[in-house]
């Protein structure tokens, strides 16, 4: 019987004694019967050991694996791969709430998928919400949620420098927190990179992508993300970790001649965030002169969003306040 497939679900945690337990009750409650609950604490500081141990008591399908040191959320999910039992793995954030229907909606559309393409190296994401302390709340529809289903090199464009195929629906892009695979597609493209402290998942994603992987989505809201504040989430933090991941693909970068518009941008990004508008707007010049077709789109398609954005949780905050 279809249930009878035995899915991994990998929750990473650090410092999340206050939301763990959301977690995994959404786990536990997932109506899928066989299932293993695989926790991986990154050497948290505060009790959330304490709390995971508690409900494992009574849950003997949760296993927690604990790290000596913190060595990252990368590092944590890759404790996860190399500890699955099952033949399909999702991951859920240790913040999160996955609804009930998640583990079946997934595997059947994964399945479903297969069957229809004969591809075997597919990338599957759900639509949910996010939502924000003030109670502003946003839709996150899944990449590949609607035709055409973005495949290959075009998502690692998308995801590097803001390109791509048009016709592809990228979505909300490749949250980790939202992504169910075959174990088989993680162990293809080597998992998650530890050396990232951000940004892991758009790096195994764009290596899925050159890869040839595909990408669907499940146009079902499936989860529920809540927005937090940690240390780990800084304008900074960032910044770093996208120059990274610019690094990283560099070889792919100049062969398509992406590689210094690839790092500038997310300096770009960081001067907004910190409201630096003169260093912005001179990054901004710049990559004008060098790419002024490729910087006029990104531009024009991302900064009205952003206004909006920013502009509605600002009066969100007001009506709260």
């Amino acid at each position: 019987m279809m249930k009878n497939k035995l899915i991994t679900i990998g929750i990473p945690c650090y410092n999340a004694q206050d939301t763990i337990l959301r977690a995994l009750k959404s786990a536990v409650s997932q109506d899928w019967d066989h299932k293993e609950i695989l926790v991986v604490d990154d050497a948290s500081s505060d009790q959330s050991i304490d709390v995971v141990q508690k409900f494992l008591k009574d849950h003997p399908d949760v296993r927690l694996i604990k790290h000596q040191g913190n060595l990252g959320p990368a590092a944590a999910r890759q404790t996860v791969l190399e500890n699955a039992k099952g033949s399909f793995i999702a991951f859920f954030d240790d913040d999160d709430e996955s609804l009930p229907e998640r583990l079946a909606t997934q595997y059947k559309h994964i399945c479903s998928y297969e069957e229809k393409t004969g591809e075997t190296l597919i990338a599957c994401y759900a639509s949910g919400k996010r939502l924000y302390a003030n109670g502003y709340e946003i839709n996150m529809t899944a990449i590949g949620a609607k035709p055409e289903v973005p495949h290959g090199a075009p998502v690692a464009d998308k995801l590097l420098f803001f390109s791509g195929d048009s016709s592809f629906f990228y979505g909300s892009g490749t949250p980790t927190c939202s992504l169910m695979a075959r174990k088989s597609t993680f162990e293809a493209v080597g998992g998650f990179d530890p050396n990232f402290r951000r940004v892991e998942d758009v790096d195994f994603a764009i290596r899925v992508a050159l890869a040839g992987g595909h990408f669907i989505g499940c146009q079902d809201l499936l989860f529920i993300q809540y927005s937090t504040q940690a240390i780990d989430k800084t304008p900074e933090k960032n910044r770093d970790a996208e120059i990274q991941l610019a690094e990283k693909h560099k070889a792919y970068l100049k062969s398509v001649g992406r590689y210094t518009y690839a790092k500038k941008w997310p300096l770009l990004r960081y001067h907004h965030f910190k409201g630096q508008y003169f260093q912005m707007l001179f990054i901004l010049l710049e990559l004008f002169i060098r790419h002024p077709l490729k910087t006029t789109s990104h531009f024009m398609s991302t900064a009205p969003k952003r206004f909006w954005h920013e502009r509605r949780m600002k009066k969100r905050l007001s009506t709260c306040a």
